[in-house]
């Protein structure tokens, strides 16, 4: 029975650490036109515990050091004198690619989860016969 809790352990840290990469995309693109917000990046990493089955957890957050967007707005408060103010580094679109693709490997988590559930309460049920 040892695999089956192996199983909804690994994948239930697979969950944590997808959530937590959802929330970081969704702090970026709420913060898409926010001027001199850097891009956060979450990276996963093997538990190294001896205990652990090889589940995952999501490391310290990094921010992203690409060049920020120089916007050309006089008007703005934070404008310099040339009338330049640095924008975001967030893209729009690698943003909802990375959302795409948490969302989807959660749902996969979540089946092989289920999945695992299912399994142990089968087995249990024809050991109980």
């Amino acid at each position: 029975m040892s695999e089956f809790s192996d199983a909804l352990s690994v994948s239930s840290s697979a969950l944590k650490a997808q959530s937590q990469r959802l929330r970081h995309v969704s702090e970026n693109i709420a913060n898409a036109d926010t001027p001199g917000y850097r891009r956060k990046l979450v990276s996963f990493e093997t538990v190294k515990a001896p205990e652990s089955a090889g589940g995952v957890e999501a490391s310290r957050v990094h921010l992203d050091r690409t060049e920020l967007a120089e916007i050309f707005d006089p008007a703005h408060p934070m404008a310099d004198d040339s009338g330049h103010y640095q924008g975001s580094n967030v893209n729009l679109v690698i943003e909802l690619a990375d959302a795409r693709e948490a969302q989807r490997s959660y749902e996969a988590n979540l089946k092989m989860f289920d999945q695992a559930r299912q399994m142990s309460s089968s087995l249990l049920d024809l050991l109980r016969r």
